[in-house]
């Protein structure tokens, strides 16, 4: 039996509270056999965005109604 190494590369992204679920063509592609599967972080080469999401965070039930006081003027 002849060996062959086969390098597979897909690109997956998985958003926040999803779950890993393989696409079917990298399912039809793997038959009988020993195989390695490794998974890696893909580098972001995408610039920082600025995120609100601390803001979000730090805000709590106490704080409903605490400027509805505010007015412009």
């Amino acid at each position: 039996m002849k060996l062959q190494l086969v390098n597979i590369t897909y690109e997956i992204e998985v958003e926040p509270g999803e779950k890993l679920i393989l696409p079917e063509s990298i399912r039809e592609s793997i038959g009988a056999g020993n195989w390695i599967i490794t998974i890696q972080s893909k580098l972001d080469s995408s610039p920082v965005t600025r995120s609100h999401d601390a803001f979000l965070k730090g805000y709590t039930p106490e704080d409903e109604g605490l400027y509805d006081d505010y007015t412009t003027g």
